[in-house]
């Protein structure tokens, strides 16, 4: 199978030669090529059958947030956290986009301009949903930074699940969104999320960089129903530790040329791309996260800050509701259920009969600097 890791074995060399690299990016690189290789080390397992002795070799993952062929256990785990700090109530999916004309100031400093991006989405929100014509509570949300279009050009936009609903100020009752179509309006929203990120580039001394049009065209906000927000969460929880490209899209590599499967947004067609390696590498490059910046954030009830309120709130939410109540108190023993065991003996793939058992341990190898 065609990996991520064999276009970057190949052209990454001549890639770095040619460009400079920002830390997290050669840090990328590097793991990503040594990924599940002898490189990184691991374990030789044997056949336990004399007759057999068939070995096996399991080699170390790289752990960089950035590989495709890492954190799949991880994500199940956030999952499963992320599930049971639901509230009972319905929620709404929200999506807010900067411009294209942001995008190439936003690269440039995306750890300071990023979290802008995640303080002004969540501050425009909760302002209006703390107006009694809308909600007139605290919500508990949740937002998800995601960089990529298909084809890996830059889109940056974040992900938001929102509670229909919020804590009133003085923590005493749970109020629902008033009205069923909105949780708030898109218009008023679209505003003021445009009117905090221009506060925050002034602030920070980066307003004058920005073309005078973005500031009088629309901002992109969209907004629809959730449900009870649990498939929305498991859509988000492939961008929690996702990557832009996994390695099941990648069809072709021949001839220093790079052909992926990318699906148009509106028709859903599913399209191959066919682009120059150098070019592929750019652009994979360019959704790599500075080292350290959090890309799944909680405001509100859903903050670590506000443990206490999101308690309260799931309280007043159970007296309104025992038969979600009653799900809720069944939630620890279900994370239970789902705790890590250690694996079952695995059967030997040569002899099919016996069983393969650790003999050895492998050191990483070391490698120079660069």
């Amino acid at each position: 199978m065609l990996e991520l890791a064999d276009i970057l074995r190949l052209h990454g060399p001549a890639y770095r030669q040619a460009y400079p690299l920002l830390p997290s990016q050669q840090k990328a690189l590097e793991d990503l090529v040594r990924c599940r290789t002898a490189a990184l080390g691991g374990q030789v397992w044997q056949c336990d059958r004399d007759d057999c002795r068939y070995e096996q070799y399991s080699y170390h993952s790289c752990g960089n947030r950035h590989c495709p062929k890492c954190h799949g256990a991880q994500t199940e785990r956030w999952l499963e956290k992320q599930r049971q700090h639901l509230l009972p109530c319905a929620y709404y999916f929200l999506t807010f986009t900067l411009p294209a004309a942001l995008r190439g100031l936003v690269y440039a400093d995306q750890k300071i301009l990023y979290a802008l991006l995640f303080r002004s989405v969540a501050a425009a929100l909760q302002k209006l949903a703390w107006d009694p014509e809308y909600v007139g509570g605290q919500l508990a949300i949740l937002a998800v930074l995601h960089t990529w279009r298909r084809d890996l050009l830059d889109h940056p936009h974040v992900h938001v699940l929102a509670s229909a609903g919020g804590l009133s100020r003085d923590g005493q009752q749970w109020v629902h969104a008033k009205n069923p179509a909105f949780l708030v309006p898109g218009f008023a929203l679209s505003k003021i999320f445009k009117g905090k990120f221009k506060a925050g580039l002034k602030k920070q001394g980066s307003f004058n960089q920005v073309p005078a049009g973005v500031w009088q065209q629309k901002w992109n906000v969209q907004i629809q129903h959730a449900g009870r927000g649990e498939k929305v969460l498991d859509y988000l929880g492939r961008y929690a530790f996702r990557i832009a490209i996994s390695n099941s899209r990648l069809e072709k590599f021949e001839n220093g040329q790079v052909t992926f499967g990318c699906r148009d947004n509106k028709t859903q067609e599913l399209k191959h791309l066919t682009l120059p390696a150098q070019e592929f590498i750019r652009r994979f490059l360019r959704h790599v996260l500075p080292r350290g910046f959090v890309k799944v954030r909680s405001y509100g009830l859903g903050s670590s800050t506000q443990k206490v309120k999101l308690e309260k709130a799931r309280a007043l939410l159970a007296i309104a509701q025992p038969e979600v109540a009653l799900c809720a108190d069944l939630l620890p023993d279900r994370a239970q259920d789902l705790a890590p065991r250690l694996p079952a003996a695995q059967l030997c793939p040569h002899c099919k009969i016996g069983h393969l058992v650790l003999v050895a341990s492998l050191l990483p190898q070391r490698t120079r600097g660069p």
